[in-house]
């Protein structure tokens, strides 16, 4: 009589076989030309309020002032400053000089929604490369759900989280496939997007210790069987194609935009921003809040990778566990993970959009678990599109914060000034610039810059000593260079108020006068004009 093969010793499926059940039912045939239109449209719909609002952030303003100026041939990090690396602004740059103020929006927009479609499509090949059909499923219907999960502000402006998240996604596809020289590139572009997208090289890393260790690949069949990627072998040929891959295009961005200031101004020149000193309470408030949102969305995957983690150490406590069965979620998604929770940290500001960041490797972790956990699939993905639809709803009847206030404000400056005349926004919100259609004076877009206010730190450590290194040298340059023809006193009570800042106290008493008030915001203009 044959002895029974027990279920969890039965051989997994390889990468591109059909998968038996729920999976095998949706997609039956054909699985990505199926899988795709309903990922593009599940990702169209839940972003549909992205559409609704000229803006929704302040970022989304800094960004469209930074193309103006760059379009008009200025020069980033000198023109116009950010503590961001470049390749967002350039991206704006270039729709703006393609389409123009009137579209650049819009297409931003449809290039977000494209980012998240790239991003749910490349994490649905790494989930079905590493567990078949039905991971790969789940992750692609998974991300588009809980990609709005967090406050409209956050999930539905074309943020730089947003085009950072396919890089990283594409970093980690392509590792596990064993092409280093692309895994870097991909590394690089996402850290040229925001600093942070470079934590995806952790588990880049550890995936080419373990593709170089000639060993079975993570939660995949081993090198050399159907579906796997060849092994790549020696460690130091694959690390020397990552390391050019990574290095060369950092260092291609640095030269374009000046070695000394590239390097200041996306990682040397933060310090004051970046310590979290006498803000903890709101600091902590903020960060429990944000986490308790995304909590809340991201329950369903974030649970099943709990209790697949645990299964997978039971297992392994037990006598009779095979020793070659390996855990439905694998060392990698979770290294991923850890070091995407460790990027959200960094800077203590916890902005909600900055839990993006744990979103891929989230959803291939919870995609990998589901498919081990197949009673949990269909209310895993219930819950997730019910949180999907209460924050569709949110988004179709926010109204993003501050928008009124800055149209106000907007509404005023063009009343005072002429198409050609420069103005200074003493203030936070930097799409008063776009809105009212006038070009800084200066090259700091906020009054965060020369005093080291944000709106994630509050009062604390604001003043002009805390300014960015030679920002008020730069400051008194370009107000004699570019003497605003209108000051916008934004402030309205903030620690950053002109009486508690000399330099700027002393050009309003000296050049300026009070004309006009816009939804508080107090105007002032110049006493003689320009010269």
């Amino acid at each position: 009589m044959p002895t029974a093969v027990p279920q969890s010793a039965a051989p997994r499926p390889g990468p591109t076989a059909p998968r038996p059940g729920r999976a095998r039912r949706l997609l039956p045939h054909g699985w990505w030309g199926r899988l795709a239109p309903v990922v593009v449209l599940l990702t169209a719909v839940v972003h549909l309020p992205s559409f609704l609002r000229p803006l929704w952030n302040p970022d989304e303003g800094f960004l469209a002032v930074q193309a103006r100026v760059l379009a008009e041939g200025g020069a980033l990090y000198a023109d116009v400053v950010d503590r961001k690396p470049p390749l967002l602004p350039w991206l704006h740059q270039g729709v703006l000089e393609l389409l123009g103020d009137d579209l650049l929006w819009p297409a931003v927009r449809v290039l977000a929604v494209g980012a998240h479609t790239a991003t749910a499509l490349l994490l649905a090949a790494a989930a079905r490369h590493h567990r078949g059909d039905r991971a790969g499923t789940a992750a692609g219907l998974l991300y588009p759900l809980l990609s709005v999960g967090l406050a409209p502000e956050d999930t539905q402006a074309a943020a730089f989280e947003v085009f950072m998240l396919p890089w990283t996604a594409a970093a980690y596809l392509l590792a596990v496939r064993g092409r280093w020289g692309a895994a870097g590139l991909a590394t690089a572009a996402a850290a040229l997007t925001k600093q942070t997208g470079g934590a995806v090289l952790l588990p880049v890393l550890w995936l080419l210790w373990r593709h170089s260790r000639d060993r079975r690949t993570d939660l995949g069949p081993p090198p050399g069987a159907p579906g796997a990627p060849a092994a790549s072998g020696a460690l130091w040929p694959g690390a020397l194609r990552l390391g050019a891959g990574l290095l060369l295009p950092v260092a291609a961005a640095a030269w374009a935009t000046g070695p000394r200031r590239f390097v200041f101004w996306t990682l040397t020149g933060s310090g004051s921003y970046l310590s979290p000193e006498g803000s903890w309470p709101l600091v902590l408030g903020r960060a429990l809040g944000n986490a308790a949102i995304a909590g809340a969305a991201w329950a369903a995957p974030a649970a099943a990778v709990v209790a697949a983690v645990v299964v997978a150490a039971r297992r392994r406590r037990a006598v009779d566990a095979p020793a070659a069965e390996a855990p439905a979620v694998g060392g990698a998604p979770l290294l991923w993970l850890a070091s995407s929770a460790a990027a959200v940290t960094t800077g203590f500001q916890f902005f909600g959009h900055y839990y993006l960041q744990l979103l891929p490797p989230l959803v291939l972790a919870g995609a990998c678990a589901l498919d081990a956990l197949p009673r949990w699939w269909r209310p895993a993905l219930a819950w997730s599109a019910a949180a999907a639809t209460a924050f569709l709803g949110w988004g179709l009847l926010a109204e993003p914060q501050g928008l009124r206030h800055s149209l106000a404000v907007a509404e005023q400056v063009r009343a005072h000034t002429g198409e050609r005349d420069r103005i200074l926004v003493w203030g936070m919100r930097p799409e008063q610039y776009w809105l009212a259609g006038r070009r800084p004076a200066g090259r700091h877009l906020t009054a965060g810059f020369l005093t080291n206010f944000s709106g994630g730190r509050g009062d604390a450590r604001v003043g002009e000593r805390y300014a960015v290194p030679g920002a008020w040298e730069d400051f008194r340059e370009d107000m004699a260079e570019h003497p605003p023809a209108l000051v916008v006193d934004d402030s309205r009570g903030a620690p950053y108020a002109p009486e508690h800042i000399p330099t700027v106290r002393r050009l309003l008493d000296e050049h300026y006068h009070r004309v006009a008030e816009a939804d508080g915001a107090v105007l002032y203009a110049r006493n003689t004009a320009p010269h």
